[in-house]
């Protein structure tokens, strides 16, 4: 993985200031320590910051073609590259570096925009074209590698991270209340809005087109198209797979090809593993492909109901890995590093876990890895989690049609327990968004419940009756014939997997070390294979991930295999101690409740000290603390990136410290 970063002008061919772009690229320098490189041309500027994982002597970039008139900076990796060498290499096209980043000039000399629909790995790409004078941009089809854009005035920039765009001076930083609004929907940032105003993030799936204006007046051209859409079959139309033997046969080999694939590396790999069904299986394919020497990574949390280290020990000891590499992470952990996740991040993070899985990849990276891989992307695919089976049940009332029961019986609980809710027009709006009946509205409804207790009077003008789930641009047409399973599948990839799991808990946590993280399950073949089945095969009664498990009595312990789902979560005990930590104190306190006006001082005061009256582990109770932590965590934001002023902690710089690195050394400028 790699840190990218560029700046076009979209008028002509205005020198883009050299400061500007270097700053980006020393923005994210913690995403790229190995080497830098840059393309500067008149009206351009590209950069990138790479972290050294294929072809360590000779993979610097920018990289070109044989006739230097395509550039590319690169993020990722495709894991395919040395059968699409070869096929490049009949075709006569001719390779100077042992990289997978040098096939991408070759395969747009050879398909133009069609290449993108042939990438398999997890990337974000930026190619100049000189001759047709264009920028492309592309992200991979479930959104591992981010990449943010924004046009201000005639200038456009992209970079991997926002953090880069704020170090140009060329893009301020102001809120986008929507954005935070997003927070408190769906406890994601699933895109294209982002929490800074003007910021974008582009879609998985899609490519951006660019084409800068020319000097007799022409003006710029920007498209945004998708290369690639989730589908399911229509309801009644999926594969059944009669023949139980031969389907998980064909599903473990497209996952041991899947891992092999992402085992390809000129350095060592690692993996997370947690104990759960998913990364053990992870481990076990990966250590049957590659020998026990792998090492294994996990975190022990001071809480019984909690750890599981246990758990991941007993995998280890099955499968014949090494005993896991144990990360500790207490109580006050969770505080003392948050306003780093927060920087990495981005965007408040609600997810206390997010700041265990920071504090694992620096203990990655202490061990000297860059590469892991890990089980997300199962528990989407397969419907894993908790809430399917929950949505089951409630829609046994809704068996007689037209009275809508569990509606009613939803209200009548919130309504016993004194929780405010929305009306029930509302939960109706949502579900004609997203094409019926949906298990995430409940899960997500818990949190959006803070919106009626926490919200400002300012901060409801902005975001008036808008409605999030519509910017999810969810395809009805097609999504209305698809079984409501399915329906779940797509929100999850949509929300929880590109908005929060590859990002918050992915891509930003681990590359705040310099740690590439791989996903065999979201590899695209699995994908395509698992989503062709019918539903009996995700959730069987209330079995989920049934295929899943059935392989995994092949390679794991049964208690694994059979363990039920496990939702890694830290605690938020060291938020809530009597007496308040001073930093949590300070970031809710009046002065600066009002400096960022996003939320009611006397409903925050009143549920920082009442939440405790409600019963411990209740969804009431858990609904309140989440609505803090999300309060808490949206002030840390602002705090943060919007110029201080909240607490004794420092703000964000865009400047690291001007600290020698082995980088200076390995340049690269076109």
């Amino acid at each position: 993985m790699c840190g990218i970063a560029g700046i076009i002008d979209l008028a002509g061919r205005r020198r883009v200031p050299e400061g500007n772009i270097q700053r980006m690229a020393r923005a994210l320098l913690h995403r790229g320590p190995d080497e830098e490189g840059f393309l500067i041309q008149p009206g351009l500027a590209l950069a990138s910051r790479r972290l050294s994982i294929v072809g360590l002597a000779d993979g610097q970039q920018p990289v070109t073609n044989e006739d230097r008139n395509i550039f590319v900076v690169f993020n990722g990796e495709l894991f395919d590259y040395i059968e699409r060498r070869a096929e490049l290499k009949q075709h006569g096209h001719r390779f100077v570096t042992h990289c997978d980043t040098e096939i991408i000039p070759h395969l747009w000399e050879e398909q133009r925009e069609k290449m993108w629909e042939g990438l398999r790995g997890q990337f974000a790409i930026a190619l100049w074209d000189e001759q047709r004078r264009q920028l492309h941009l592309g992200r991979d089809r479930f959104g591992i590698a981010p990449l943010f854009w924004t046009r201000q005035g005639d200038w456009l920039l992209f970079a991997s991270e926002i953090k880069g765009l704020l170090a140009s001076r060329m893009v301020p930083a102001r809120p986008d209340r929507r954005g935070i609004d997003h927070v408190f929907t769906f406890s994601a940032v699933p895109g294209p809005r982002t929490c800074f105003e003007g910021v974008q993030l582009l879609p998985p799936g899609h490519f951006l087109s660019i084409t800068p204006g020319t000097e007799n007046g022409a003006g710029a051209n920007i498209k945004e198209r998708a290369y690639w859409k989730m589908n399911f079959p229509d309801e009644g139309s999926e594969e059944r797979g009669d023949d139980r033997k031969r389907l998980v046969d064909d599903f473990e080999n497209l996952m041991l090809q899947a891992v092999d694939e992402r085992l390809r590396a000129d350095v060592p790999v690692g993996a997370y593993l947690s104990g759960g069904v998913d990364s053990s299986m992870i481990v076990a394919l990966a250590c049957h492909l590659k020998g026990p020497a792998i090492n294994t990574y996990t975190v022990r949390v001071h809480e019984p109901q909690l750890d599981e280290l246990d758990a991941a020990t007993l995998s280890a000891r099955h499968i014949g890995a090494k005993p896991p590499i144990v990360q500790d992470f207490r109580d006050a952990d969770a505080l003392a590093t948050y306003p780093n996740l927060i920087a990495a991040a981005e965007a408040p993070v609600i997810d206390t876990s997010c700041a265990a899985l920071l504090q694992l990849a620096g203990r990655v990276h202490a061990c000297g890895q860059k590469v892991v891989l890990t089980g997300e992307g199962a528990d989407e695919w397969l419907v894993g989690y908790p809430w399917y089976k929950a949505a089951k049940v409630i829609g046994i009332l809704d068996l007689i049609p037209g009275l809508g029961l569990s509606n009613v019986a939803r209200s009548a609980y919130l309504r016993f327990n004194k929780v405010p809710h929305f009306p029930s027009s509302w939960r109706k709006e949502v579900e004609n968004s997203v094409g019926g009946p949906n298990a995430w509205i409940d899960a997500y409804g818990l949190l959006a419940i803070s919106k009626l207790r926490f919200y400002s009077e300012p901060m409801w003008e902005i975001i008036g009756q808008t409605n999030p789930w519509t910017e999810l641009n969810f395809p009805l047409e097609r999504g209305r014939r698809w079984h409501p399973l399915h329906r779940g599948v797509w929100i999850a990839a949509r929300v929880l997997l590109a908005g929060h799991l590859l990002q918050a808990k992915g891509d930003r946590v681990a590359m705040h070390s310099s740690v590439e993280v791989r996903y065999p399950f979201l590899d695209e073949e699995v994908f395509d294979f698992l989503a062709k089945l019918h539903p009996r095969w995700l959730l069987r009664g209330f079995r989920d991930k049934h295929l899943l498990r059935l392989l995994a009595e092949r390679w794991v312990p049964k208690s694994v295999a059979r363990r039920h789902k496990v939702i890694f979560r830290a605690p938020l005990d060291s938020f809530y101690m009597d007496p308040e930590p001073p930093i949590v104190a300070q970031l809710l306190s009046e002065e600066s409740l009002r400096k960022t006006g996003y939320f009611n001082l006397a409903a925050v005061n009143r549920w920082r000290n009442e939440f405790r009256e409600l019963r411990a582990g209740s969804l009431p109770r858990l609904s309140v603390e989440m609505g803090l932590m999300a309060v808490v965590a949206t002030q840390l934001w602002h705090h943060l990136f919007m110029g201080g002023g909240l607490a004794d902690l420092p703000e964000w710089s865009a400047i690291p410290a001007a600290v020698e690195t082995p980088a200076s050394a390995n340049k690269k400028i076109y």
